[in-house]
């Protein structure tokens, strides 16, 4: 299953600041508890996007582990890289595809971790499979994404706004089915854990710049609502509105983050 998708910096930074200023929950920390890392850990983040997840254990852990990070996006690494500079972290962050088979040592990780990321792989057993074979016998696979009730309010205003149906998203219609599936059946033991975060807006221009960041991010999924720029400011325009309107009546928006967690030993 091909997944067209593209990332973009700037947009995806803006997600996570948004997510910051208006959630009440902190996803690192629900993310760092599950985990419960312990110091000499050998750390392989893979669609590590410019490194928010390595630094996150590097400062968790005081810089005592050893931290890998594997993107395919040469200008998000490149931003990891910059980062890793500016930290003196010593983070080690390479070139990783995971629809293709990783050019990394069996047997070699305490934790393969991958966050809101493994949903857009071609082949999901393939990328499992190859996730489970370079952990250690009792190593631990822990990823991160979307379920079904995620941010449902985003949804509806669109659908109203436009019209029209949403197009399938791949990570709340992947994860905890297919993903969750394969994992089970891949190691030993799994578990799945949820966290829920509001972002509760109390005007409509914060609640705007997700929305157009979130489908200018993932434009390639949007693609049957807008063709050109044109087209896509005269749906910002149109959802814009409607989130007003919904605004006006009921004095906030509040939008839910529902994630799943998937943590499975080998």
């Amino acid at each position: 299953m091909k997944i067209e998708f593209q990332e973009t910096t700037n947009d995806l930074q803006k997600r996570i600041d948004i997510h910051n200023q208006f959630g009440s929950r902190d996803i690192d920390a629900w993310m760092l508890e599950i985990l419960q890392l312990q110091p000499g850990a050998s750390i392989l983040d893979v669609g590590c996007g410019a490194g928010k997840q390595c630094f996150s254990y590097h400062t968790y852990l005081k810089g005592k582990a050893s931290i890998t990070g594997g993107d395919v996006s040469k200008d998000l690494l490149a931003q990891a890289q910059q980062e890793n500079q500016r930290r003196g972290t010593g983070i080690q962050f390479i070139e990783l595809n995971f629809n293709q088979p990783f050019h990394l040592p069996q047997d070699t990780y305490d934790l393969v971790s991958c966050c809101f990321a493994i949903y857009y792989a071609d082949d999901i057993p393939f990328t499992i499979r190859e996730m489970h074979r370079v952990l250690k016998p009792g190593g631990r696979l822990f990823t991160t994404g979307p379920m079904p009730s995620n941010k449902q309010l985003f949804y509806s205003i669109i659908q109203e706004a436009t019209g029209k149906p949403i197009p399938l998203m791949p990570g709340s219609s992947r994860y905890s089915s297919e993903i969750l599936s394969t994992i089970q059946s891949t190691f030993s033991s799994t578990s799945l854990q949820l966290f829920e975060n509001p972002l509760t807006f109390t005007s409509v221009e914060p609640y705007m710049e997700y929305t157009r960041a979130s489908m200018s991010e993932d434009r390639k999924l949007w693609n049957s609502f807008f063709q050109g720029q044109d087209d896509f400011e005269a749906v910002m325009t149109k959802i814009k509105e409607t989130a007003a309107r919904r605004l006006e009546k009921e004095g906030r928006l509040v939008m839910t983050k529902v994630v799943g967690g998937i943590l499975a030993v080998k």
